[in-house]
């Protein structure tokens, strides 16, 4: 990458990593087979076409400097889940800020038994890990200032770009999803030993398998235009570190991040909904998040919180069918 566009023999590279020319052959094809774009033949050389968007400790460190992810970013061309690798390495003590980030995943996960689509060095498919000092009970506001951080990131990349907040951890662009959020803990009764948040942005997908179609939409979708992974990555690392320090340093932070988030969401108050967990359903309209970050719908039959679950957005049709 710091001679991309020269050309360099085979022999050349073969020298510099004390290995054989057909050794140089089979890692070559080994990097375009993960989409690294390199032209050439063992006969002329090998050039890098351009640098690969690739989201490469090297490259991101120096856009990381003075956060909690500062020298340590972990990398993989392809992993099972980025979430299940990042709670197993904070259950064996990895530092606290450890990011996870990989090209491609085999089980990417998302909440309950979904599925995240993780189409190869596409999305941005990240894992951090946190040890923050709180109870149990107070995590759910970790999740919507992940939230919080995703919404900045874009609007620093493109400010034209405005995304939606769905309560808990969705965040969407023309009423479909581009990023969900995925926050799991390791925990006492009374305190966490660490928290995983895991973020999956769709940024350059160009199209989706067709059972998502209708739900899911990509940053490359709504502008046009291509975007660059790392500069989204590095936004979006530095908005989780401010959001961090804060939920940490200020006393304020929890109404902060409850404020925002509210402002930043048309799901949060006034939206006639539906939420379906283990079987039940409930009707009603959002009206807010209480002290702890629970939604809050007005049913029926009188105030209801939601604890978990799937919201929705009821349809006209079905609100004058009731």
């Amino acid at each position: 990458m710091e001679h991309a566009t020269v050309v360099v023999s085979g022999t050349k590279i073969a020298q510099e990593i004390s290995s054989t020319r057909s050794e140089v052959w089979r890692l070559i094809q080994q990097l375009r087979g993960l989409g690294v774009d390199v032209a050439g033949h063992p006969a002329t050389g090998y050039r890098l076409q351009s640098v690969p968007d690739l989201l490469l400790p090297e490259i991101l460190a120096p856009l990381l400097r003075g956060t909690i992810f500062d020298n340590h970013v972990h990398h993989f061309y392809k992993i099972g889940s980025t979430n299940t690798a990042a709670m197993a390495a904070a259950t064996d003590g990895i530092a606290e800020g450890s990011v996870f980030l990989a090209e491609e995943q085999t089980a990417g996960r998302g909440r309950g038994v979904n599925t995240w689509e993780s189409t190869r060095s596409a999305g941005i498919y990240c894992s951090v890990v946190l040890r923050p000092p709180l109870p149990p009970s107070d995590v759910l506001v970790m999740s919507l200032a992940a939230g919080l951080a995703v919404h900045a990131a874009i609007q620093q990349i493109d400010s034209r770009v405005i995304p939606d907040l769905k309560w808990p951890n969705d965040v969407l662009i023309a009423d479909k999803k581009v990023c969900g959020i995925l926050t799991e803990m390791n925990a006492e009764v009374t305190r966490v030993r660490h928290v995983v948040v895991g973020i999956g942005i769709n940024v350059n997908h160009t199209k989706f398998p067709k059972e998502l179609e209708s739900e899911a939409i990509s940053l490359r979708m709504t502008t046009g235009s291509e975007w660059s992974r790392v500069e989204l990555t590095a936004a979006l690392l530095k908005s989780l570190d401010r959001e961090y320090r804060l939920l940490l340093e200020e006393k304020d932070a929890r109404v902060s991040i409850l404020r925002r988030f509210t402002e930043r969401s048309t799901w949060a108050q006034g939206k006639q909904i539906f939420v379906e967990e283990n079987g039940s359903r409930i009707e009603g309209t959002t009206a807010g998040l209480d002290e702890r970050g629970f939604l809050q719908v007005r049913t029926a039959q009188g105030w209801q919180k939601i604890l978990s679950g799937t919201v929705r957005e009821m349809k006209q049709r079905s609100v004058l069918s009731t």
